[in-house]
């Protein structure tokens, strides 16, 4: 029976169910696990009635949403499973990860739930995930360009928790700053060389000014000279370049 007690056809019930997942999969993306069944079915055109029907509880429609984003990063880690220069292509991929999934707080919200162990998308969809991911890391790391004594726990847990930073630190993709800043933090330090990635630099803000040292936001002062550096280290180290200087 429908929500106005007639029994819809068969091609009306998947009709109404692509609306449902349709629905949900776009308020799932803007607000996450919050958002109530009420307005996805709103969204959907139908009634609550309609959206119990196709789909008991409300974690069941979210894991129907977000199955296929997982499994399109499992198939994505396969298919590179056996392309040379693991390395690059490990530290490719992990930024691709987080780049897409923050920008949809579902699969934000379902990956840092299964990272602590309170969620499973569907059965093994998220373990699938994590083979895939560890052949990349187990290449990358015979390959030389990954340190040996990363797991792929380790790996998990450094995913999730550059999702919750990409989306909550000033100055990264989510907030409109350098994109990817904490992804790239992130990489360095699964790298065995000692080479670091050059971040780009913040957005200046107004009145705002840059260290002469490093670069760093100077906030403007209130009282007195704008500052220069800022820090007492990059103040010495610019007064040794210009006693160098002299000299020379």
């Amino acid at each position: 029976m429908t929500d106005g007690g007639v029994t819809p056809s068969r091609a009306d019930a998947r009709r109404n169910r692509v609306l449902v997942l349709q629905a949900a999969r776009s308020a799932f993306e803007e607000q996450g696990l919050g958002v109530p069944l009420s307005e996805i079915a709103r969204r959907a055109g139908v009634g609550a009635g309609t959206v119990y029907r196709h789909f008991p509880s409300k974690e069941a429609l979210f894991r129907a949403t977000i199955v296929d984003r997982i499994e399109l990063f499992t198939d994505t880690a396969r298919d590179l499973a056996e392309v040379p220069d693991p390395g690059a292509v490990f530290f490719r991929f992990l930024p691709s990860v987080v780049r897409l999934a923050v920008r949809n707080k579902a699969l934000c919200d379902a990956l840092e739930a299964a990272g602590a162990g309170r969620f499973e998308p569907s059965p093994g969809v998220g373990q699938d995930f994590d083979d895939a991911l560890e052949v990349l890391l187990r290449r990358a790391q015979e390959a030389g360009a990954v340190r040996q004594d990363v797991g792929i726990a380790d790996l998990r847990a450094l995913l999730v928790g550059c999702l919750s930073m990409e989306r909550a630190v000033p100055g990264s993709g989510s907030e409109g700053g350098a994109p990817g800043r904490m992804t790239a933090l992130m990489c360095d330090a699964l790298r065995t060389e000692r080479a670091v990635t050059e971040l780009e630099r913040e957005p200046v803000k107004r009145n705002e000014s840059r260290c002469g040292v490093c670069g760093a936001a100077i906030a403007a002062a209130r009282t007195g000279r704008p500052a220069r550096y800022c820090g007492g280290a990059c103040r010495q180290k610019a007064h040794r370049v210009r006693e160098r200087t002299r000299q020379t």
